[in-house]
């Protein structure tokens, strides 16, 4: 399948290089969740240029076809458009509840993310997310492989701290703090990418242990702290 690649400003202002076919499959396959599967209604969707030839192509390529002025993706375009949708809706996931980005920024990185993750990559933030089963704007993410190991729901094995039980442990993977300033207080306090925490308190404030030091934090920088679950509640 033949791509092209353009600088454009794609889904609502985000600057990003075009993938020209696997957007046009995410315009056919959210356009069928909402049930507007018109050739006009697709190419409306699509952020790319040169509508009509990017769906020409998928249709030369046996990934897409046309019928009564609707559009349908074939078996082969559905497996593409699955993985591409997957992606981006797991990018969302991270983006937003574990990196607490807004939303402009979420869909900016989002729109990067679908197009760079591998299957290996994108299995593995599944699982580390705990293999959601929608994505913030609560549209259905396709199941993979790696969700059918679970039969029941599962925890993310990375949150922020501030979602974490009182006595649970959790050693701290990203800090993204707001404001720089909050960074150096907290690399001055110990609190650093490594280390690991546990939760004491969390009303009024955040109370935190780290080794034998006892820490308060306000509740804001607690969501600003990333950590992956070590131990249970004790």
């Amino acid at each position: 399948m033949n791509e092209r690649h353009a600088h454009r400003h794609g889904r609502e202002g985000c600057p990003l290089e075009v993938h020209s076919p696997e957007e046009m499959l995410e315009a056919i396959w959210t356009a069928k969740e909402e049930g507007k599967i018109s050739v006009e209604e697709v190419l409306k969707r699509a952020q790319v240029e040169d509508r009509e030839s990017v769906l020409e192509d998928l249709i030369r390529d046996n990934m897409a076809r046309t019928d009564g002025g609707n559009v349908f993706l074939t078996e082969k375009g559905e497996l593409a458009a699955r993985k591409v949708i997957r992606q981006h809706r797991l990018a969302e996931v991270l983006l937003s509840q574990v990196m607490n980005l807004d939303d402009e920024r979420v869909e900016d990185a989002a729109c990067r993310f679908e197009h760079i993750l591998n299957p290996e990559v994108t299995d593995s933030i599944c699982t580390l997310l705990g293999h959601p089963s929608v994505c913030p704007h609560g549209k259905p993410i396709p199941r993979a492989r790696c969700c059918e190991k679970f039969r029941t729901d599962v925890q993310p094995l990375v949150q922020r701290l501030s979602d974490l039980a009182v006595g649970q442990a959790g050693r701290i993977t990203v800090i993204a703090p707001r404001y720089h300033s909050r960074l150096e207080r907290l690399s001055s306090l110990g609190i650093l990418p490594g280390v690991e925490v546990r939760l004491r308190q969390r009303f009024p404030s955040f109370i935190i242990d780290i080794g034998e030091t006892t820490l308060a934090i306000d509740s804001d920088i607690a969501a600003e702290i990333l950590v992956r679950l070590t131990g249970a509640i004790r």
